[in-house]
């Protein structure tokens, strides 16, 4: 029987799985996994995310074993390692999910090459996103750059089913495989952060707790960083331990059973789902936004040199509570509630005129859920440089967004203890007296409204010149 090779990349499940679906349905299945040779820091991920990622693995192969599968676990250059595959097993054909990035577009285009001259057939199969970029574009056939107008598109386009798991794999015995992976082989130490279970069968228990618990007051209690209030699903998304045509359905499925008063609410998170194809499409269309910024207009904007600040930013110690909440949230637990990523990105743009890509890569390192695209997007909407940005003149003053958004101070006394005693109206608002908030919290870094009338001229300077 011919074998085929399954390339794992960021898909890491057995169910609904559109490449190993494939994979399957031609033979003996080959599953391989490649761990990246980088040591140290690396500009895009970090502890928590590789951390996460070695769970992954680790749950993945026992998953494939109940199939009559093998994990292989290969290191190194992804071509070389995937040459020396094929010419190991005498494999026909390698299938693979296509990255929504630049890099891993590059390898895959690398790969087709590969495939040509062994003569091996070479299959890219879409799985990351719901809709492929070019499905999603305007009527003169061009990619929106606007987001309402392409989730109107989306929301209209019939969603893909999802895929069975395959019956069998069969792989080969003998072939050779590293162990599996820890946190040491990228040369970091496993972190102290509270990760979320890596495993396929937890994250299918946070669709059923997301749908059963979560979408019905979606729209009332997303935005309170306090609040249980989002799906908690990103990580998920990102290693592929479920596919976004899993969740869309499951959704669907109770939205038919809600109340009537709950399916608005539900829409309201559906309409999220488009907003990361939306990042996608942007970044398959637009690569460049990796490096600059998307809006001409703001190309080569002046931004100041990282200095005391930005590491105060980095440790949560910058005197303003919801911003230094958010900060050591993601420090302790890999995670940010996405209201206080808004904040701490617009702080950091906006009050500090520190370049949005290091806070970018602060938080790819950071977050467990680091999602090159949505990440930036968010970053430049808050820089008020992207897509669909927030205009360059909307400014979040931090002291009314904990008003707002955390008015009785419980998201920020959980992150910062030594404000628990503190009352939680002088979160919103800068000390008076001049002293600090207590004992150990520093005093503000920056006036908020002097650095929002600098951002203001600089951005005016810049389009006027």
């Amino acid at each position: 029987m011919p074998s085929v090779i399954h390339w794992f990349r960021r898909d890491l499940r057995i169910a609904d799985n559109t490449a190993l679906y494939h994979a399957a349905a031609g033979g003996s299945v080959i599953p391989v996994y490649i761990l990246s040779s980088w040591k140290g820091q690396h500009y895009w991920t970090g502890a928590n995310r590789q951390h996460f990622l070695c769970g992954c693995l680790e749950s993945l192969a026992k998953n494939l074993e109940t199939l009559s599968g093998r994990l292989i676990i290969r290191e190194g250059d992804a071509l070389t390692e995937l040459r020396k595959l094929l010419s190991e097993t005498g494999a026909t054909a390698i299938h693979f999910n296509r990255d929504p990035d630049p890099f891993g577009k590059a390898v895959e285009k690398e790969l087709t090459d590969l495939c040509t001259e062994l003569g091996v057939a070479c299959h890219g199969h879409d799985d990351v996103a719901m809709h492929n970029p070019s499905e999603v574009l305007t009527q003169t056939g061009n990619p929106y750059k606007v987001y309402t107008p392409y989730s109107r598109n989306w929301l209209s386009l019939e969603k893909p089913a999802p895929l069975p798991k395959p019956k069998s794999l069969n792989t080969p015995p003998g072939i050779p495989s590293l162990p599996l992976p820890t946190t040491a082989h990228w040369g970091l130490k496993t972190p102290s952060a509270e990760l979320p279970e890596p495993s396929e069968r937890a994250a299918r228990s946070r669709i059923a707790r997301a749908v059963s618990e979560i979408t019905a007051k979606y729209s009332a209690r997303r935005d309170l960083p306090a609040e249980d209030g989002t799906s908690r699903l990103s990580q998920d998304l990102r290693y592929g331990l479920i596919s976004i045509r899993t969740l869309y359905a499951k959704v669907i499925a109770g939205q038919i059973n809600a109340s009537s008063a709950a399916r608005p609410s539900i829409d309201i998170y559906i309409k999220e789902l488009a907003w990361r194809d939306f990042y996608f499409a942007i970044l398959h269309h637009f690569p460049h936004v990796l490096n600059h910024e998307f809006n001409e207009d703001w190309k080569g904007l002046p931004w100041d040199e990282p200095g005391e600040n930005f590491e105060k930013w980095k440790r949560g110690e910058t005197g303003f509570p919801i911003v230094d909440a958010g900060m050591r949230q993601l420090l302790k637990t890999g995670f940010m509630h996405n209201r206080v990523r808004m904040i701490t990105a617009m702080f950091l743009t906006k009050d500090l005129h520190i370049d949005w890509k290091l806070g970018e890569s602060h938080f790819m390192q950071h977050l467990t859920d680091g999602e090159i695209a949505s990440n930036n997007g968010g970053w430049q909407w808050s820089a008020g440089t992207g897509a669909d940005a927030a205009p360059y003149f909307r400014i979040q003053n931090p002291w009314t967004q904990t008003a707002r958004y955390d008015p009785d101070g419980i998201y920020i006394k959980r992150w910062i203890p030594e404000l628990a005693n503190i009352h939680p109206k002088r979160f919103q608002a800068p000390p008076e007296d001049g002293r600090p908030l207590a004992p150990g919290y520093p005093l503000p870094c920056l006036d908020h409204k002097t650095e929002r009338d600098r951002t203001l001229a600089i951005f005016k300077k810049h389009r006027g010149a």
